[in-house]
């Protein structure tokens, strides 16, 4: 076997199988060379091939079975035999003993020609390794879930050593030593942000509370704490986010924000950092984003067959003002960048004016907002209008200067997107006449309004199924029968959904399509109720609807269309 192995070269495989070309492969080679990284791990990089097509290939081409870790609960005695940083380095996790001969373990391996890793197993442990193949994500993952803690653990225990044989005076010295990147509190950030992004944290805070430093992850829009430290390890994890966030260390009184661009298993990640002094210590929030997210397909929206043609009709208008609104963290940038990437075309000149630039899309001309230099949204966008566009993308319209000039701009031949921070799609037009904009400017510019929120869809592995009570039925829907049996779906928690009971999330919407009957009441200066019932003569599906529709489709929980109603 370990022969074929040998004989065998993984761009010669994947050429066999029609994954990727000769051309393909032999761009790829000297980047591998040069960049020391696997052939696997550039092929994914530069796009010619994916994780899943390699690991599905390796199968077929060595006969070996595929496996998943996240369901899998792996016992202490297994977990024990080899260090984390040693699996880590070969890319593999043990996961149970062969039933048929306990001198032979099952390993999962993101590459099963590495002999070498094979060879470190079994010096190390004395037993044979029998390879299943998995993808480098999930086994990242699994080491993280296994090892993080007694890694960050270590790293805490190795500081606290450092400082009490060095008599180190202050964060700084630590921090700024020559051997940076091993240093205990570096490794201990640098994993803190990499599990983080596993996880698909979308924030990180860093609290000081009285006596302990506490952690927390926002997963899925709810935050779970993750790890808590001595207090005394807080100016150092502050003081190098400082560092590598490129603002000021020595300036502990004033709050500060900052950004790091951070590689984690080769997916770029944008992190925003914001600190601010509290009572007990500097508190730090770290945002990511990860580039390619934000610009999806807008199938992967969760947008209902009847929403996707509402959709795609309103961003078929050739000029005039389409909105995105909802609260902070509802997808409202998602949406935007969905949508420019579907209007992105040669033949348009398309200019955005963000605060800040969230991710750098080709073809696309971004202009972040600069205070200190007076480009304001504002006064960019005057600029803009002298730029010969054909679309604007404004990041948010926050004052009656910068929705003057979005609308006028709209109404002289232009497409304009943009969002605001308001409830429904019907208040968004109260919003901009209380803004001071001419409502009979709003009915001849507006061509859409899309109100949105992401709510968690409940584990497909661990969701169970329960008669909805009458008040629940009620809560759904007004005009069904209470008495009737409806089924609907309750979180449990798994292995596979970290017990949490929920997985990933899906957006919510309310488009509201701007008709000649809303032009008119638009116009007559109609407020928001009018306005909400006609669209709702017209079909328009408020929130709440969109909610109720997935709780009966068991794809939410009825509490999480609760919290939309509740916004709503």
């Amino acid at each position: 076997m370990e022969l074929t192995r040998k004989k065998k070269r993984l761009g010669d495989m994947l050429i066999e199988e029609g994954l990727i070309t000769q051309e393909q492969l032999e761009k790829a080679l000297p980047i591998q060379k040069s960049a020391g990284k696997k052939l696997g791990e550039v092929l994914v990089d530069l796009g010619f091939t994916t994780e899943d097509l390699i690991v599905d290939m390796l199968c077929r081409q060595f006969n070996m079975e595929r496996i998943s870790l996240s369901g899998l609960t792996i016992p202490d005695d297994i977990l024990n035999l080899v260090n984390g940083t040693i699996l880590r380095k070969h890319s593999m996790m043990p996961f149970e003993y062969n039933p048929d001969n306990p001198n032979v373990i099952r390993v999962a391996m993101a590459d099963p020609m590495d002999i070498l890793a094979i060879d470190d197993f079994f010096i190390i442990t004395n037993l044979q390794v029998e390879a299943y193949v998995g993808t480098p994500q999930d086994i990242m993952l699994a080491l993280d879930k296994y090892y993080g803690d007694s890694e960050t653990l270590s790293a805490v225990e190795q500081y606290t050593k450092e400082r009490e044989s060095k008599h180190i005076e202050t964060e700084e010295e630590e921090l700024y030593n020559e051997d940076i990147n091993n240093s205990p509190i570096v490794l201990l950030v640098k994993t803190m942000i990499e599990q983080a992004a596993r996880q698909r944290a979308s924030d990180i805070h860093i609290e000081a509370l009285p006596n302990k430093v506490r952690v927390r992850y926002r997963i899925d829009g709810a935050l779970y704490e993750k790890f808590t430290y001595n207090i005394d390890l807080l100016p150092a994890i502050i003081a190098r986010l400082k560092i590598i966030g490129g603002m000021d260390i020595s300036e502990k009184r004033k709050p500060q924000d900052g950004r790091i661009s951070m590689l984690v298993d080769r997916l770029e990640f944008d992190i925003r950092v914001s600190i601010l002094p509290t009572v007990f210590g500097e508190k730090c929030v770290m945002r990511l984003a990860q580039k390619k997210n934000l610009m999806r397909d807008k199938r992967d929206l969760g947008f209902s067959e009847e929403e996707m043609k509402k959709f795609d009709h309103i961003l078929s208008n050739p000029h005039g003002i389409i909105l995105v609104t909802g609260p902070t963290g509802s997808g409202k940038s998602t949406t935007l960048y969905t949508a420019l990437s579907e209007l992105n075309k040669e033949d348009v000149n398309i200019i955005t004016v963000e605060d800040p630039v969230e991710a750098n899309i080709d073809g696309i001309n971004q202009v972040q907002v600069n205070n200190k230099a007076d480009l304001t949204f504002a006064s960019a966008l005057r600029s803009i209008l002298r730029q010969d566009p054909d679309i604007i993308m404004i990041g948010e319209i926050r004052d009656r200067e910068t929705a003057s000039i979005a609308v006028q701009a709209s109404i002289t031949g232009h497409l304009v997107v943009s969002t605001l921070h308001t409830n429904s799609a019907a208040n968004t037009i109260s919003r901009l006449i209380d803004m001071g904009v001419e409502s009979y400017l709003i009915a001849d510019s507006a061509k859409g309004v899309i109100a949105q929120r992401l709510v968690r869809r409940l584990c497909p592995h661990c969701k169970t199924k329960k008669l909805a009570e009458p008040e629940e039925i009620k809560l759904i829907d007004s005009n069904m029968n209470p008495n009737e049996p409806v089924i609907i779906y309750e979180p449990v928690g798994c292995p596979m959904c970290n017990n949490i009971g929920y997985m990933g999330r899906i957006g919510v919407y309310e488009i509201m399509e701007i008709t000649p009957k809303l032009k008119s009441l638009i116009s007559k200066g109609a407020d928001a109720e009018e306005l909400k019932e006609q669209a709702l003569k017209e079909e328009m599906k408020t929130l709440h609807m969109s909610a109720a529709k997935l709780v009966l489709s068991g794809t939410i929980s009825i509490s999480e269309m609760i919290h939309v109603s509740f916004e709503s």
